[in-house]
């Protein structure tokens, strides 16, 4: 089972993906509006509703905060490679973003809910150097689990030139590059490739992309947290759209 915590999580679960949801799980003591807004929600939707002290909330959400509400769902699972191909022509000028290699779940979750703000279509990931989908990821992603096609991918270099043979930009993320974002190309259809703050991309992965590009910062700054480097990335190329 997945447990979604969090006021908005489980609201973006139950609108989104009702029929995933096992049980709502909630603080005896929150009784305010936003509580019974979900509440209300879970009920419309066929979903039992338990009430329970906070020691017992603290257990089912495993230290991640849960804000008095936690939902348990049936477990989330990422697409595959042959479904990506097979809705590919589902998406007008995709909108694509690799996340390669973020261990840290919180970061993980975070570019997820970055990617869906910024309306893209799909989130690939490798099967190994990468965070699992866990309540943390969850609880950091704010429902952009249900917003996103995410899809793990098992060689992340293959699947990129496979974009690139399908049309795609791909433009990388590093720190040494000479070439600002705001000199990129941001055409779509577009894929954007951000790596982990400690290491970067991988080689394979940045040797599989059109361009590489940085984001200037003062000095003494060397690196921004993996989901804002994204957003800028992400918005600069929305700008380019308008």
């Amino acid at each position: 089972m997945d447990m979604v915590c969090g006021i908005h999580a489980v609201l973006s679960r139950l609108q989104r993906s009702p029929e995933k949801a096992r049980r709502l799980v909630v603080a005896k003591t929150r009784r305010d509006r936003r509580a019974r807004e979900v509440i209300s929600l879970a009920r419309d939707a066929g979903v039992r509703v338990v009430r329970v002290d906070e020691p017992t909330l603290n257990r089912l959400s495993d230290g991640s905060k849960h804000q008095g509400v936690v939902l348990e769902c049936h477990a989330f699972a990422p697409e595959s490679e042959v479904s990506l191909e097979e809705r590919w022509n589902e998406f007008v000028d995709p909108f694509v973003v690799v996340l390669d290699g973020i261990l840290d779940p919180r970061n993980f979750g975070a570019a997820l809910r970055t990617a869906a703000a910024a309306g893209v279509d799909v989130v690939l990931y490798p099967k190994s150097r990468s965070a699992p989908i866990s309540t943390v990821v969850h609880k950091a992603s704010s429902g952009a689990l249900e917003q996103v096609l995410l899809v793990q991918v098992s060689n992340l270099a293959r699947r990129l030139r496979w974009l690139r043979e399908n049309g795609v930009w791909v433009v990388g993320a590093a720190s040494d590059a000479t070439v600002s974002y705001k000199g990129a190309r941001f055409s779509r259809p577009l894929c954007v490739v951000v790596g982990s703050e400690e290491k970067g991309m991988r080689r394979l992965t940045r040797e599989a992309c059109d361009e590489v590009v940085s984001i200037p910062m003062e000095a003494g700054v060397d690196s921004l947290n993996v989901s804002v480097a994204l957003g800028v990335l992400l918005f600069e190329a929305r700008s380019r759209d308008t």
